[in-house]
């Protein structure tokens, strides 16, 4: 048996931070919108040799990844159903990872729900989508908005998810990462929680004011990270309708009526367009 999914990543439009909750956590508010640029998970029951497996084995290529296979959030799936008592064999599973970690672009969220979602079809486990979001929100609070994987509104620490009609199809995207790494202490470190500003999250495409889609991530994390600031600020001399960070970090996007035109960027700055 052999089966191949692809996890797509997602980007943030708008982030608002609005309080700091008693158990250290914050609400936020903000719009998840799935975008193209794709892992590869394959899984197989059977060795190169033909054989049943007698245990389950990982190997990671693509982005280089840390080499540690429990954390790994497609293993910690695995164990999590066959600790409910699912009957799942042994499996050989290949990770191919194209989206970089620590970008703000939930690539490990989207490989554990699609993980997930293989697993459930593959072996018949009858999981309804509320059932896998609710198992596979337990690994990260975004991890669940993969498994139906369209636009949502997404509040709380970013698990509660209202739809939105948001359709952003013909734009160009550019995503843009450095090198750099921002911690989510980081990133929260400058903040200033504010629930009284509100949002009108636009629920169509004709109606977006990107004027009122602000990251409050940025003013925390671009002073220490002027390689971020600065691939925002080329995005929007390169005519983007909209550009911002993503999440908390790394990845910028740029939103863009046509192709754009990339600049030569240094060597340590991954860089993917496609059209939405």
């Amino acid at each position: 048996m052999r089966e191949i999914c692809f996890p797509n990543c997602k980007i943030n439009l708008g982030l608002r931070i609005l309080r700091r909750r008693d158990d250290g956590y914050h609400d936020i508010e903000t719009i998840f919108y799935p975008v193209p640029l794709r892992d590869e998970i394959e899984i197989n029951t059977t060795g190169k040799d033909g054989n049943p497996l007698t245990e389950d084995v990982l190997t990671m290529g693509g982005i280089p990844l840390p080499s540690d296979t429990e954390s790994n959030l497609v293993m910690k799936v695995l164990r999590m159903l066959r600790e409910e008592g699912r009957d799942i064999p042994p499996l050989s599973i290949r990770l191919e990872k194209n989206i970089p970690s620590g970008a703000g672009l939930g690539g490990g969220s989207s490989d554990a729900a699609f993980m997930m979602k293989m697993l459930n079809k593959v072996f018949s486990l009858n999981m309804s989508d509320d059932e896998m979001e609710e198992r596979v929100g337990r690994l990260g609070a975004d991890c669940a908005f993969f498994v139906r994987n369209t636009p949502v509104i997404a509040s709380g620490i970013g698990n509660v998810f209202t739809p939105t009609s948001i359709n952003l199809k013909g734009y160009w995207i550019w995503l843009a990462k450095p090198s750099d790494f921002v911690s989510t202490k980081e990133a929260y470190q400058a903040v200033r929680p504010d629930d009284t500003r509100r949002t009108a999250w636009p629920q169509g495409n004709g109606d977006i004011r990107w004027e009122e889609l602000v990251n409050d991530f940025e003013v925390s994390v671009f002073p220490g990270h002027p390689n971020i600031s600065r691939l925002k600020t080329m995005m929007q001399e390169k005519g983007a309708v909209y550009a911002a960070m993503s999440g908390s970090g790394a990845t910028v996007f740029g939103l863009f009526k046509e192709k754009p035109r990339t600049a030569e960027l240094p060597e340590d700055v991954f860089s993917f367009v496609a059209q939405l």
